[in-house]
C-alpha cells in the first residue's frame, strides 16, 4: 500500500539547512499494523506528516496505492487525504464548541457529505453513544480520544495515522484507546501506522520500525 524510496526532508532554518530525513526506505502492506519509534529528533513526526500528505519530501518517491504522491500539488494532496487517510492526534484536535457527534460528522464533510447515522454508529463503535451530545470539555481525555478515533474512521479510510494517540492519557485510558484501535484494525482490515515512544504500546503492533538520525535503523516483528 505504501512505498517510500530514498525519502529525504530538509528544512531551511534561516540560513541553515536542517536535514531531518536522510534516505528513508519503507514498505507497508495493506492491512499492516506498524509502530514507528525513535528518540526525539529522529524524524518520526516528519515521516507521519509525509505519509499523511501534510508535507512533501525534499527528494525521493512516495507511492500510496500505486500512485506517486510525492509531487502532487496542495489541492491534489487535500483530495487524497479526504479519500484515503484518517488521523488520530495526541492532542485530540476536537472543536470545543461542537458536540462529540458534530466533531465526528466533520470527518465526513470533505469526503462525500455528512451521514448522521454513520456518525452515530462510529460513536457507538468506540463506546460513546450516550455521550454524543456532550462537548469536549464535558468528556474525559480518554473519551475525547475515542471521539477523535470515531472521526478518523467514520469515512472508512484504508489508512489510519495515529500520532502518539496515548500520549496525553493515563495508563487505563491509554489501554482502552489501543484496544479500540487494534480491534478496528482487525475488523476492518485498516492499515494502521502509529507513532509512539512507549515500548509496551508498540508491542500491540505487528512490526516496529526504529528510526535514528533520520534513517531506518532497524525493523522488528512482534
Amino acid at each position: 500500500m505504501i512505498h517510500l524510496k530514498g525519502i529525504t526532508k530538509t528544512y531551511l532554518m534561516g540560513k541553515r539547512e536542517l536535514e531531518v530525513l536522510r534516505g528513508v526506505d519503507l514498505d507497508i502492506a495493506k492491512g499492516d499494523l506498524i509502530a514507528i519509534m525513535g528518540p526525539s529528533g529522529s524524524g518520526k513526526s516528519t515521516i507521519l506528516n509525509l505519509l499523511g500528505c501534510l508535507d512533501q519530501p525534499t527528494s525521493g518517491s512516495y507511492f500510496l496505492d500505486g500512485r506517486e504522491v510525492s509531487r502532487l500539488n496542495r489541492g491534489e494532496l487535500a483530495a487524497l487525504r479526504s479519500q484515503k487517510i484518517g488521523f488520530v492526534f495526541q492532542s485530540f484536535n476536537l472543536l470545543p464548541r461542537l458536540s462529540a457527534l458534530a466533531n465526528v460528522e466533520l470527518g465526513m464533510r470533505y469526503s462525500g457529505g455528512v451521514d448522521k447515522r454513520r456518525a452515530l454508529d462510529a460513536l457507538a463503535r468506540v463506546g460513546l453513544s450516550e455521550r454524543a451530545n456532550h462537548r469536549p470539555n464535558e468528556l474525559s481525555g480518554g473519551e475525547q480520544q475515542r471521539v477523535a478515533i470515531a472521526r478518523a474512521v467514520v469515512k472508512r479510510p484504508p489508512l489510519i495515522l495515529a500520532d502518539e494517540p496515548t500520549g496525553n492519557l493515563d495508563s487505563r485510558a491509554g489501554a482502552e484507546v489501543i484496544s479500540i484501535l487494534t480491534e478496528l484494525h482487525a475488523e476492518q482490515n485498516i492499515t494502521l501506522v502509529m507513532i509512539t515512544h512507549e515500548a509496551d504500546i508498540a508491542r500491540h503492533c505487528q512490526r516496529i520500525v526504529h528510526l535514528k538520525d533520520g534513517q531506518v535503523e532497524r525493523e522488528e516483528k512482534v
